[in-house]
């Protein structure tokens, strides 16, 4: 369990990282782009993140995480006048997560929280809001590519390159650490 939380930490940082590269790499108006009538632009997609970070992760000990003051459908309707206040916004709800999440201690782990009067561990609430926020990452990064192309600049190893990277790789001695610290 003493590895839980720097683990849980290091994993949102990759996912927001991700996200950070794919927006660096859009225009204002690719980030807006909408592929098909009711679909999500990634500047709906993180409106509806940061929605759920702020809600859930403001007070995340002590108040159900389904806040009454968020307006959950109003996430998916796009009012961003700039890529500055996206990336604000996308900030904001970062910033409000680990705030929550750093001052936790292995003895919190077990502590039952709320979401929609429903209990949770923080570690199962911990693991629901990082699958959630990674299938959306997820969903951001898929459309960055589509709209970007050949243009595309790899978050990962590039197709075509995984021979040369396994072969960095193995050449280096065995470790414990995270996978991302070398990223």
């Amino acid at each position: 369990m003493n590895s839980y939380l720097p683990s849980a930490i290091k994993q949102f940082e990759y996912y927001k990282s991700l996200g950070d590269k794919t927006i660096s790499q859009l225009t204002f108006e690719e980030l807006k782009k909408e592929f098909a009538d009711d679909s999500n632009s990634i500047a709906i997609i993180i409106k509806h993140l940061v929605g759920n970070m702020l809600s859930r992760w403001t007070n995340f000990l002590s108040k159900d995480g389904e806040k009454e003051w968020r307006k959950r459908d109003e996430e998916f309707i796009d009012n961003f006048k700039s890529k500055t206040e996206l990336l604000e916004a996308w900030n904001n709800g970062w910033n409000c997560l680990f705030e929550a999440i750093k001052p936790l201690s292995k003895n919190n782990l077990e502590e039952v929280i709320y979401i929609r009067n429903q209990g949770h561990s923080v570690t199962e609430a911990i693991n629901r809001q990082m699958m959630h926020y990674a299938y959306h990452i997820g969903q951001i990064v898929f459309l960055g590519k589509l709209i970007i192309g050949s243009d595309w600049e790899s978050l990962s190893i590039p197709k075509g390159q995984s021979k040369i990277y396994n072969k960095d790789k193995f050449e280096q001695d065995k470790s414990r650490k995270h996978f991302t610290d070398d990223l």
